[in-house]
């Protein structure tokens, strides 16, 4: 019989506190950044939703038909009871995976993990209705903050981090996270991450800047959560969304770049912010990946990738990693 655990870990006013300290931060120093979670209020995760679908955004599409052809492989080589999602969302993929899971070991326990309550609700209400032997015991919680999952829960345990999410992170910060992530691994569990890999520029830059414009407004729309949520005044005219490939650093950025002299009044934190004609706001960067550099950022956090799975094109991977002592 499925059952649905619902387990808040963050103050009610954890996101209003969140997004004050960001703002207060990213915008204040020189360049000028946000991180890109602010982005995805209900609006922009329709926008993203969109985004997905568009000829030119390659990722989520690939790494569904990855899924869909080595999720019963996954299932073999973790035979886990226990799939833990960071940064769940709607869970849509890792419908895949339950049920490659379920058929492989029998009744599963899924963990989504995501600071969004309504989405846990959601994707949990459809999951449910599936798979009647499914147990869900969703966490609101921001998985980079540190995270304790739930002890009564059956081994072993496989935690997904799908989506090529990984790369919107810096490099130091990955590898706190993959640290983090190998903390909540015993013997016998294992980690599942996405990854967006490197290939042509222009393949890369046009999924970040398609023809419809739905990126560009995907990225200006965290203009729009200012203006909501802090009563600022950004005018999302007075910007106009760069996307550009950093070969040094093989990652997509996004920016939003000032049209004219800007002064952004933020009532909320008692500040006002001044872009000089030009000047940009990087919104996030993508960071893309080679099977080398996986390999040792997952060894650097003491896992080992065991299988490394790709599209026929080679553009997108899913790797698999076991914990070492």
């Amino acid at each position: 019989m499925s059952t649905f655990t619902l387990t808040l870990t963050l103050p009610a006013d954890a996101t209003t506190a969140a997004l004050r300290a960001d703002v207060a931060h990213g915008l204040t120093r020189d360049p000028k950044q946000l991180p890109p979670k602010w982005f995805y209020d209900a609006h922009g995760s329709e926008l993203f939703e969109e985004v997905t679908r568009l000829p030119e955004y390659y990722p989520t599409r690939v790494e569904r038909e990855i899924l869909r052809s080595r999720a019963a492989d996954i299932a073999r080589a973790t035979g886990a009871r226990t799939l833990v999602e960071l940064g769940s969302g709607s869970s849509d993929k890792t419908r895949l995976l339950i049920a490659a899971l379920t058929e492989r070991s029998g009744p599963l326990c899924y963990i989504p993990v995501d600071v969004s309550e309504s989405a846990l609700k959601g994707a949990a209400g459809v999951l449910l209705a599936d798979h009647p032997d499914l147990a869900v015991h969703a966490l609101v919680a921001d998985f980079q903050a540190g995270l304790a999952l739930p002890r009564e829960r059956p081994g072993p345990t496989l935690v997904a981090f799908l989506g090529g999410t990984v790369g919107n992170l810096l490099p130091v910060e990955r590898a706190r996270f993959l640290s983090g992530v190998r903390s909540l691994l015993a013997p016998g569990d294992a980690l599942l991450l996405g990854t967006d890999l490197v290939k042509d520029p222009g393949v890369l830059v046009a999924a970040y800047d398609d023809a419809q414009g739905v990126t560009a407004a995907f990225n200006k729309n965290v203009l729009a959560v200012l203006d909501r949520e802090l009563g600022a005044d950004f005018h999302l005219a007075d910007f106009d969304h760069v996307a550009r490939w950093d070969a040094e650093h093989e990652w997509i950025e996004m920016r939003l770049r000032a049209r004219t002299a800007v002064t952004a009044k933020i009532p909320a934190l008692d500040l006002a912010v001044d872009f000089a004609p030009g000047e940009e706001l990087r919104t996030e960067i993508s960071a893309k990946f080679r099977e080398g550099g996986v390999r040792e950022e997952l060894a650097a956090a003491r896992m080992e990738l065991s299988h490394w799975w790709t599209d026929d094109d080679g553009r997108f991977a899913l790797s698999l990693a076991f914990p070492r002592p």
